[in-house]
């Protein structure tokens, strides 16, 4: 009787955990093929942001849209928001006093280092992210969402504010870069 209390014991042990090293597998694999997504997103971004003229960086295409360049910083803004503060805690930048991701007085040159500089860091948070609270949920704007969720509503806000920054290249007789695959 012992033997066989033993023998279940020991199964169980084994089962679970070969169940959680596959859901921690999973959650790796998952990590490391956002974050391949990720570096490709970056890569188009920059690509978008260098072909805009200079003196063009303030296009917008109807007076209540934001400008190429508020769409550039924007995608920065949330990238720190998304990553930063949502799934790492910290306190959220003041929008209306803190200059760091806005365009403020930046150039082209400077918004782009800050872009880089941007989806560098995040990419270094996401890499070494704690999957194990992937399935944590969070508040937000009113929807419960994981923070796996959160990652992909991250790269859902990149593209769209991507794709009006191709629309505006169009507008300006500019043929956007040809699409990067997998991003």
């Amino acid at each position: 009787m012992k033997y066989t209390k033993n023998l279940i014991l020991l199964s169980v042990v084994l089962l679970t955990s070969g169940i959680t090293n596959q859901m921690f597998s999973q959650d790796q694999t998952y990590i490391k093929e956002y974050l391949e997504r990720f570096e490709k997103s970056k890569e188009y971004i920059l690509l978008v942001a260098e072909m805009m003229p200079e003196n063009k960086y303030d296009f917008r295409a109807t007076p209540e849209s934001m400008s190429f360049e508020e769409h550039l910083m924007h995608i920065t803004w949330a990238m720190d928001w998304h990553s930063q503060s949502l799934m790492g805690g910290r306190d959220a930048r003041d929008w209306n006093t803190d200059t760091e991701l806005k365009v403020d007085n930046k150039n082209k040159d400077e918004m782009i280092a800050t872009v880089k500089n941007t989806f560098d860091i995040t990419k270094n948070f996401i890499s070494k992210f704690d999957t194990k609270k992937l399935n944590e949920k969070l508040d937000y704007f009113g929807a419960s969402r994981t923070k796996r969720q959160i990652l992909m509503l991250l790269a859902d806000h990149i593209t769209n504010h991507r794709a009006q920054m191709l629309v505006y290249l169009r507008l300006n007789g500019i043929k956007p870069p040809r699409y990067v695959l997998y991003q």
